[in-house]
């Protein structure tokens, strides 16, 4: 079975207000990129993953003119996939929404959050992810109140051949420091904007924390947006967001475990995974980072999968293939990642 984290840049642009789809030669949300040209490339690229479920980072808006999943739904019956069907879980007001399209010969799959509806008075027991959460972000002994400006999808899946586990996919982010002027005021916000997104993870990671004591095989995926090295602010939390989500410093049985993460946190310099490419106007180069990830529970690293990063130009197939590797440069700022485990079927 092969499970996909992918972040789609402004797949929201590409659909009209009733969900049809806009393959035109207007631009699209990617720059100098239009409609029609995203549509297509984003069909190869789903085309030559084939995969069984793929957790769409920014998938398009839910609001009270179109939904989520029928749009999603119309992508795929567009590009022709297996991967035919979608559930989305808690909408949000970023027009970037979390959802799965998987094969329903395959794979059942249903929204199954967990934890408790808070209100807006919150809790400090990992509450259900459209809630609030209660956590001293700044060690001052007064708690604040956070809340996901995406809320994470949590799924109950199924294989056809009775093989039962959990899915959570996420996208964290820190929020840029819009409306600062100053470099002081920037730092402050950049700073307070970073310690949400911890406090995020470490809710997070509590939820994961419940699903391995139930002993219930569970993926994690998608943007966690962190990393090691990924900004001059990392030194004053101590850790990334990915190290909290999967449990570093903890008992190996506590772990999630993702091979490019694992490389990049026992690395300090060489060689890294990325997954992501941003062109930086004011330098005039691309930066890449590794933001997507597939994590999984230690049940399921013993069944030894296998990760890949579509990446154009470090993937040896990607880059042999002309029309594969342009479609992923077009398609989004973010490559897939992939994995490939053995489950029943």
């Amino acid at each position: 079975m092969r499970i996909a984290a992918y972040n789609v840049e402004w797949f929201d642009a590409l659909f009209d207000k009733d969900g049809g789809l806009l393959a035109d030669d207007e631009w699209s949300g990617r720059h100098e990129v239009t409609r029609a040209d995203q549509l297509a490339a984003l069909g190869i690229v789903f085309t030559a993953m084939d995969a069984d479920a793929v957790m769409v980072i920014e998938a398009p808006d839910h609001n009270g003119r179109r939904a989520t999943e029928p749009a999603l739904e119309a992508f795929a019956a567009f590009a022709g996939l297996r991967a035919r069907k979608a559930v989305a879980g808690f909408p949000n007001q970023t027009q970037q929404e979390i959802a799965l399209l998987y094969d329903p010969d395959r794979l059942s799959c249903r929204h199954d959050p967990k934890g408790v509806a808070t209100g807006k008075k919150g809790s400090d027991e990992a509450p259900r992810f459209d809630g609030v959460f209660r956590i001293d972000l700044d060690i001052d002994d007064t708690e604040d109140l956070v809340e996901f400006s995406k809320p994470p999808l949590e799924l109950a899946c199924e294989t056809s051949g009775g093989f039962a586990f959990r899915m959570i996919g996420a996208h964290l982010k820190s929020k840029a420091p819009h409306g600062a002027r100053t470099r002081d005021q920037i730092m402050r916000l950049a700073i307070a904007n970073r310690r949400k997104q911890q406090a995020q993870a470490v809710w997070l990671r509590r939820r994961i924390e419940q699903h391995l004591q139930a002993s219930e095989p569970l993926v994690v995926l998608g943007d966690l947006n962190d990393g090691p090295g990924l900004d001059e602010y990392e030194h004053l939390f101590g850790r990334s967001s990915v190290e909290i989500v999967m449990g570093d410093g903890v008992a190996a049985g506590a772990q999630l475990f993702d091979p490019h993460a694992r490389r990049a946190l026992t690395r300090t310099i060489g060689a890294r995974s990325t997954t992501a490419r941003f062109y930086l106007p004011s330098e005039k180069r691309y930066l890449q980072a590794l933001l997507d990830y597939v994590m999984v529970s230690p049940e399921l690293a013993a069944r030894d999968p296998v990760w890949r990063i579509w990446h154009p130009f470090d993937d040896p197939v990607c880059w042999k293939l002309p029309e594969l590797r342009e479609a992923l440069l077009t398609a989004s700022d973010h490559f897939p990642v992939t994995m490939d485990i053995d489950l029943p079927t």
